[in-house]
């Protein structure tokens, strides 16, 4: 008897119209029809000709098809026998020895930084995303990297006006001078300054538009990301609020800068006793599997979540949000994407958030 045995790296999610496989050694992801799932399943607990007795003849030359198709993808492999326990499946756990991975702070001044800089390493925080909405000066730059000297912080990514100081030479003088700025994006551009491609030890981005926190929370095709830690948390966590602190212009700290519920400002309270406060880690453990309509959809693990623009349709019995993030124009049950803004069912919701104008550009 011959068994087909999945790759214990590859993750299947099953959506409403078809399935996402995810080969998580080669962080690809690609799409497949509901009947490839089905016969899968049959697969994972019977010997394939024990599966080729249920279909008739026609049947089983597709089951078959299927079959070589999944070796070729190298999904899986043929064994002569049922190998069931013989391989330790592929944890599902989810572990960060941190308290918060991530703070993203919006800022008109680089000395409020100097609010959070003991925090990080209390909380061992790894990432910082500041949103300036002032022209930062190369010393500025350099203020804001050296203020993490010493700490356990690994990445700082920045937005920030472009200006005309923006030149090769400015980013030379960065590139020897900083260690934690990976990333720089710079909006209201009118003009590229020089080829962007030279190599630097950070990413450099030009955009001419007027990047506003307001902006963040669309779902598309081309943010999806297939990793193995970003998988695992999407299946354990809320994929965009999990160990996550934000913190808006006037200081106040929220779970993220664009949702409503403030839990104290950074003028008057440390990041420490944010942390610990009731109802702060309320949406860490809200997964695609519990929004509606996401819990449908076959990207839920590579997609990131959205709690402060959503649908506004539904909560569940502890009162939270589980709409479908309002900037996904996604339909699971057609397979179709749509220009969400453009949706009727959504103008409620757009009303309310005050993104008429946003979504009018």
């Amino acid at each position: 008897m011959k068994y087909f045995n999945l790759f214990s790296n590859i993750i299947i999610a099953k959506g409403a119209t078809r399935i996402l496989i995810s080969d998580l050694q080669r962080n690809l992801s690609d799409l497949y029809p509901l009947e490839l799932y089905d016969i899968i399943e049959e697969l994972k607990n019977e010997a394939i000709e024990n599966v080729l007795e249920n279909y008739d003849a026609e049947s089983k030359q597709l089951v078959h098809e299927y079959i070589d198709f999944l070796l070729e993808k190298e999904y899986g492999f043929i064994t002569n026998e049922d190998w069931d326990g013989n391989f330790l499946p592929l944890s599902y756990e989810f572990h960060e020895a941190n308290k918060i991975s991530n703070i993203f702070i919006e800022i008109d001044n680089v000395l409020v930084l100097d609010k959070i800089k003991n925090s990080i390493d209390n909380l061992g925080v790894k990432h910082v995303v500041i949103y300036c909405t002032q022209e930062l000066s190369i010393k500025e730059y350099q203020s804001i990297d050296n203020k993490f000297k010493g700490t356990v912080l690994e990445g700082i990514e920045i937005y920030s006006p472009f200006h005309n100081a923006l030149d090769k030479e400015f980013f030379q003088i960065l590139n020897q001078s900083t260690s934690r700025i990976y990333n720089l994006i710079f909006y209201n551009c009118k003009k590229i300054p020089f080829n962007t491609k030279e190599i630097f030890r950070f990413n450099i981005n030009f955009s001419h538009e007027n990047f506003k926190i307001s902006a963040c929370g669309k779902v598309d095709l081309k943010y999806f990301n297939t990793n193995l830690p970003k998988i695992l948390e999407a299946i354990n966590h809320n994929s965009c609020l999990h160990k996550k602190i934000g913190i808006d212009i006037e200081g106040n700290i929220k779970n993220c800068p664009l949702m409503p519920e403030k839990f104290g400002n950074i003028h008057h309270s440390s990041l420490e006793e944010i942390y610990i406060q009731n109802g702060f880690k309320k949406y860490w453990d809200l997964t695609k599997d519990k929004i509606e309509i996401c819990k449908d959809c076959e990207f839920r693990y590579i997609c990131t979540d959205c709690r402060a623009y959503t649908e506004r349709t539904h909560t569940n019995k502890e009162g939270l949000d589980i709409s479908k993030p309002l900037k996904c124009g996604y339909d699971p049950y057609t397979g179709k994407w749509d220009d969400w803004s453009k949706n009727p069912i959504k103008q409620k919701a757009i009303k309310f958030y005050g993104l008429s104008e946003l979504v009018e550009k």
